[in-house]
């Protein structure tokens, strides 16, 4: 950022103007704050969009986990971006907190314009409803999410690395790499809660897994505090069930671990009763994996049902276990519903799109002259 606030990733300079076609906005400044402890979708999705952002214009990151490409913005540098200047800087908020952290440093000086991405698809509370009230602007990942807005916000869809996301070159041996029973996986990933239908799924292998063979489950989330007893009645439905050997619960993995289950298992299952969006759904289509997903979040946005995935109710175990048979029982034609879905994540869904949306965005908001800025 201007002054040099920012440390440069491995102390390097940021890629040119002009870099693989690449321009570079050198008036814009944008600080993406990850203002969580805990690994959940908002610090997923700040971690895909932020290098590309990078490339664009000056980026500083603000918190844990942040990617290698990105600058580290320290509190020494937030507090030199205190000082006057033309043109806002952008604090891009995720979490309440967030637009609350954003709105107290503008009123205690700093020229900062606040933007939100809204992605829950949940009545606001009045919290909630202040806050966005005060946001210079208002992201929302589809439609159905900037319905429960309470202003009009712009739809920005989201995008998956398809580097970092893409099929394993061959699916059968790493799944074997892996280590775990039978010739395929069947995974559901997300944090263990009632709200991401993880029980549906677990119901779903204890009725299926005896009757394949040549599948094992594989879960991977944490578990919060709130959520611990559902965690541990899953595994034991699994243990009851005999099934504690091919229903794996692996935990929480650390985020670069994660792209290789979705590139071996299989066939993918979104089981969430409520979601914002449902950023696995795209991981999943971009690995090649055949999707079954409940009309949650985005699904219906992002699948074909019958072509690139199979969209069921949500809250029903039987409509659940019906799909994924389906595809357990003719595994030749799982892989070709997961060719489908990487050919469609690819055309529509590379997270470049939604690199160059928000950019724009951070422009528009920046064309505000900071001295305007009201406290």
């Amino acid at each position: 950022m201007q002054g040099r606030t920012m440390h440069e990733p491995n102390g390097s300079r940021a890629r040119p103007a002009g870099a693989a076609g690449i321009v570079r906005d050198e008036a814009i400044e944008a600080i993406i704050p990850n203002l969580s402890w805990r690994y959940s979708g908002g610090t997923a999705t700040n971690q895909a969009i932020a290098p590309g952002l990078a490339r664009l214009m000056h980026i500083g990151w603000l918190g844990p986990d942040r990617p290698d490409a990105v600058p580290r913005l320290t509190l020494g540098g937030l507090m030199q971006l205190r000082a006057p200047r033309a043109v806002p800087v952008v604090w891009h908020a995720r979490r309440n907190i967030e637009m609350a952290a954003g709105l107290l440093l503008r009123f205690l000086g700093w020229p900062f314009v606040v933007i939100f991405t809204s992605a829950g698809q949940r009545h606001k509370t009045i919290t909630t409803r202040w806050l966005i009230g005060r946001m210079a602007a208002v992201i929302s990942p589809s439609a159905i999410s900037a319905s429960f807005v309470p202003r009009p916000a712009i739809v920005i869809h989201h995008g998956v690395d398809l580097a970092r996301y893409a099929p394993a070159p061959d699916r059968a041996a790493a799944w074997a790499a892996t280590g775990l029973p039978g010739r395929y996986g069947i995974g559901c990933f997300g944090r263990l809660r009632p709200q991401k239908g993880t029980d549906l799924f677990v119901t779903a292998m204890c009725r299926l897994l005896p009757r394949y063979p040549d599948f094992t489950a594989v879960v991977i989330g944490d578990t919060i505090g709130v959520h611990h007893a559902f965690a541990e009645r899953l595994k034991a439905e699994a243990a009851a069930a005999g099934l504690s050997d091919r229903i794996r619960f692996l935990g929480a993995l650390p985020a670069e671990e994660v792209p290789r289950w979705f590139a071996c298992i299989s066939i993918y299952a979104f089981t969430s009763r409520n979601e914002g969006f449902g950023l696995t759904l795209l991981e999943a289509m971009a690995a090649g994996a055949a999707l079954v997903a409940t009309r949650a979040g985005a699904a219906e946005i992002v699948v074909d049902d019958g072509e690139t995935g199979m969209l069921v109710p949500t809250d029903d175990a039987d409509a659940l276990t019906t799909a994924l048979e389906s595809l357990m029982r003719d595994p030749a034609a799982a892989a070709v519903m997961g060719s489908r879905a990487r050919e469609k994540a690819v055309t529509e869904f590379g997270i470049d799109a939604e690199v160059a949306h928000i950019a724009e965005v951070y422009r528009a908001v920046s064309s505000i002259p900071a001295k305007t800025l009201a406290r």
